[in-house]
């Protein structure tokens, strides 16, 4: 009976085996399997949800959301992965997890090292991302400033032309692309693609721990195999004509860029530079997390028309507003809580009718 094991689930093998009797799963079973999990993990997600809601109340299960849904995911993989059992979606679908090096079953040091990643690395750039980008944007700025005052103290020094270097060009493109520059959607999207035209390394901490899928299901000889590599041509196709498109509208904004420079270094060659425009202390920024419009102020006006009291709370922080903003169905929230709302589920949570985040709109006066 031993002889009859696959190599991948005989334990008294020392050697590497060359090969296996179970074919590679391919990119629809993979996927299915993939879907299962994420619908099971969201059930189990929503019920934690919901049972953490009648105990600590919906403000805290809504402002820990994030938490109880990685928790819950954290759980799931520990209760199956990490104690070496397949997942639901796994037996569903009749696949199971090898190193695609040894061809064994995973170790437990690559099954840690698969749960950590495809959890907490998500949360991490989920927190950090958004703090980097905001360091990097108040550097770009100060540099923006500092080197607009230095050319315009050059030009009205030596009298010439107003023209922008080169530094204060790519620091301008940079601080207006810089989301879309610090994005990993382009990561992902090349690892879905490899994995259309591969059949293999569906999540990206997969490929970074070196795990692969084999079908257990016996194949017949007449039975097709047929995988998703269509799609890896319409993704390639699409990274394609979207790269096409930013370089050429990188290229046309610079060149029009460059144009009104000049246009407007020669309209203003006798007029004195404006101070007030490169003076640091002259410029005020609105510091990143704080209300424009908070409600409980006493120096705001905003909603005056609106009575004091309970009215000019919001229902999901039960704090004044703070930027109010109204949805569809003429519901007023913050603009942080509605915001944050709509992104796990896109419905009004007072009314549930359909409400999109870019529907909200702020309110004004």
């Amino acid at each position: 009976m031993a002889s009859d094991l696959p190599p991948a689930t005989n334990p008294k093998l020392s050697a590497a085996p060359v090969s296996h009797f179970f074919p590679w799963a391919t990119s629809p079973d993979i996927i299915r399997s993939h879907e299962k999990d994420a619908y099971i993990s969201g059930t189990l997600s929503a019920q934690a949800h919901t049972i953490i809601r009648a105990i600590r109340g919906a403000r805290f299960a809504h402002s820990h959301t994030d938490a109880i849904k990685n928790l819950t995911d954290l759980l799931y993989l520990s209760l199956t992965t990490f104690v070496g059992n397949r997942t639901l979606g796994e037996e569903y679908c009749d696949v199971v997890q090898l190193e695609d090096d040894s061809l064994q079953l995973p170790s437990l040091a690559r099954r840690v090292g698969y749960i950590l990643s495809s959890i907490l690395i998500p949360w991490a750039l989920q927190h950090l991302l958004p703090i980097l980008r905001q360091k990097l944007r108040r550097k770009l700025q100060h540099n923006i400033i500092r080197l607009q005052a230095k050319a315009a103290l050059a030009s009205s020094k030596q009298g010439a032309p107003l023209t922008p270097s080169l530094a204060l060009r790519f620091q301008n493109y940079f601080l207006d692309h810089l989301d879309s520059l610090t994005s990993l959607s382009l990561i992902f999207a090349l690892n879905l693609t490899a994995f259309y035209f591969s059949g293999s390394y569906y999540h990206i901490s997969k490929r970074i721990w070196g795990l692969r899928y084999v079908f257990t299901k016996r194949i017949e000889d007449n039975e097709a195999r047929i995988g998703y590599e269509v799609l890896g041509v319409l993704l390639v196709l699409q990274i394609t004509v979207q790269g096409v498109v930013y370089v050429k509208d990188t290229i046309s904004s610079f060149t029009t860029e460059t144009a009104t420079d000049q246009q407007q270094s020669q309209t203003s060659d006798d007029k004195p530079p404006l101070k007030s425009i490169y003076t640091p202390s002259s410029i005020q920024s609105q510091p990143a997390g704080e209300a424009r419009y908070d409600v409980a102020s006493a120096t705001n006006a905003a909603l005056a028309w609106v009575p004091p009291g309970q009215q000019r709370k919001c229902t999901l922080c039960l704090d004044p507003y703070k930027d109010p903003s109204i949805v569809t169905c003429g519901h007023v929230f913050c603009w942080t809580c509605i915001r944050d709302w709509v992104r796990e589920k896109p419905e009004c949570p007072l009314c549930r009718q359909e409400a999109l985040g870019s529907k909200i709109l702020p309110l004004r006066g």
